[in-house]
């Protein structure tokens, strides 16, 4: 199968999640009345369920997924490492930590997006870090151990704050938020983090190419003209950027970034360039459709995204770990 074709594939079942992620639910509302509601027609109840509770949420889980896998091929491609994602490089931790000291300290008197504003500027610091650190031409190694750090040391202080919880309220948003859920979640919430997903994309659109060249080394990628710091610097910016908007809707959802590219990888001939786009569009799908199976399943209590993604995505990392020749030279 071609890229395009790959490609198209991908979209399509993408599309289909999103539809059926509009018409099925818990909701007493019948399949006739979810899909008129769906094209416009149908009552007024029906278009409220469908147009501002099923696709909001199946939106942010479609842009979730599509940032996580998308970061996650960029950051493999940047360290030719298949194991790498931006949780290594401790964007994700930062985000997280930057949500978790709005909710501690109770900042949502001052405005809805709040936490969402501190989760994208903990990403955004830990971007900081990493991008002077690239800038100043530090081998792929060091980057990631540098990243290490920053996610323990955000992990570190995130568990702080939930261990000296002012109260049981504050314990109970930030141990939500830490479990991962794109429920409740508006268009409003989407409209504010598209942005920043637009400015990643932008980002990885300019400098993925030059991963092509990194695949084969940084001697041979500067003899073909590539800027090793600017594309260092540009994809983890990129990344960075769509962590960032990922756990400012969502909270911590893991193990996409690695799962999705390590998926499409070979149906793109292991081109790292190539691998980005295709890699967000699994990763959109697999978490619309895993969102799309909570809502369905028969439990009393819904289980949270992040909990499932991880019951899946972990086997599954501990898998490709093992089959991995080579990670330590």
């Amino acid at each position: 199968m071609t890229r395009l074709g790959v490609n198209a594939a991908l979209l399509a079942g993408g599309g289909l999640v999103l539809i059926l992620s509009g018409v099925l639910g818990s909701s007493e509302l019948s399949l006739a009345q979810a899909f008129g509601a769906l094209v416009g027609a149908g009552d007024e109840t029906a278009r409220i369920i469908v147009w501002e509770i099923r696709l909001p949420r199946a939106l942010a889980a479609l842009g979730v997924g599509a940032a996580l896998g998308a970061s996650g091929a960029l950051m493999q491609g940047l360290l030719r490492n298949p194991l790498a994602e931006p949780g290594v490089l401790g964007v994700s931790a930062s985000a997280s930590l930057g949500a978790i000291i709005a909710l501690y300290f109770g900042l949502g008197f001052l405005g809805a997006f709040t936490v969402p504003v501190l989760a994208v500027l903990g990403a955004l610091a830990a971007t900081g870090v990493l991008s002077f650190l690239a800038a100043a031409r530090i081998s792929a190694v060091q980057l990631i151990l540098v990243g290490v750090g920053l996610s323990s040391f955000a992990g570190a202080l995130g568990a702080l704050a939930i261990n000296l919880a002012p109260n049981r309220f504050a314990l109970s948003d930030m141990v939500t938020w830490m479990l991962g859920s794109v429920t409740n979640r508006s268009l409003d919430d989407l409209v504010f983090v598209a942005p920043f997903w637009v400015a990643g994309v932008v980002l990885a659109v300019l400098t993925a190419p030059g991963l092509r060249a990194l695949a084969l080394g940084e001697e041979t990628a500067q003899s073909l003209g590539v800027n090793l710091g600017r594309t260092r610097t540009g994809v983890i910016g990129a990344a960075a950027l769509l962590t960032g908007a990922a756990v400012a809707i969502s909270g911590v959802i893991g193990f996409v970034g690695i799962v999705a590219p390590h998926i499409v990888r070979p149906f793109v001939r292991h081109d790292p360039a190539d691998l980005v786009w295709p890699s967000a569009l699994l990763g959109g799908g697999l978490i619309s459709l895993a969102d799309l199976i909570l809502r369905l399943a028969p439990l009393d209590q819904e289980l949270r995204l992040g909990v499932m993604v991880s019951m899946i995505g972990a086997p599954i990392f501990i898998l490709i770990a093992a089959r991995s020749r080579g990670m330590g030279q």
